[in-house]
């Protein structure tokens, strides 16, 4: 008989690799935007009270 390679777990570590892939992408941009989005919230909260 031939050699088959198991390729079931390969769907797992592909959707893993997407979902670390986009975790970083999130990481990045709330750390580039993340003064700004609280300045943003500063403002809102100060013209309330």
């Amino acid at each position: 008989m031939l050699y088959l390679p198991r390729e079931e777990g390969q769907g797992l570590v592909e959707y893993a690799l997407i979902l670390v892939l986009i975790a970083v992408v999130v990481i990045i941009i709330l750390t580039l935007l993340g003064g700004r989005v609280s300045s943003i919230f500063s403002t809102i909260s100060d013209a309330m009270a």
